[in-house]
């Protein structure tokens, strides 16, 4: 099923699928949990669902460092890139903040725009920026 459509300008919009009920109740007492046992509790969910994007993007927000960090933004941004493309995206057009099923994607490409940064990867943190306000005009680096 494609969740492509057409924005009153013409651009194309996509919208990623829901993630799995499930997965969703798991991530949410995954960040309910004290913060001594957030991180591990996350990756518990991470590991029975590697697809679900806003886990990784999580993971990263928890990570120990900012290498462990940028490398669970890096996979969070690499699926959902996979994930976007299986919903017909086609390389260009809107993938909005807006849309609950697309923040996971982006929470990821923010973590990786912020960790690049962090580590001095600066070409790449622009070229996050820059894809960030390409896909969602909008952009002011939610959370």
């Amino acid at each position: 099923m494609t969740n492509v459509s057409l924005h009153q300008g013409g651009v194309p919009e996509t919208t990623l699928p829901p993630e799995p009920a499930d997965a969703l109740n798991a991530l949410a007492g995954a960040l309910a949990q004290p913060i001594e046992s957030r991180r591990d509790a996350i990756a518990d969910v991470v590991t029975r669902w590697p697809r679900f994007l806003d886990g990784w993007a999580r993971l990263g927000e928890f990570a120990r460092d900012d290498i462990e960090a940028y490398a669970c933004f890096r996979v969070g941004y690499h699926r959902g890139l996979d994930g976007l493309r299986q919903a017909g995206w086609r390389g260009s057009g809107y993938v909005r903040w807006r849309y609950e099923t697309n923040r996971g994607f982006l929470r990821a490409l923010e973590g990786l725009r912020a960790t690049a940064e962090a580590i001095g990867e600066a070409d790449e943190a622009n070229r996050c920026n820059e894809f960030l306000h390409q896909l969602d005009p909008e952009w002011d680096r939610r959370s």
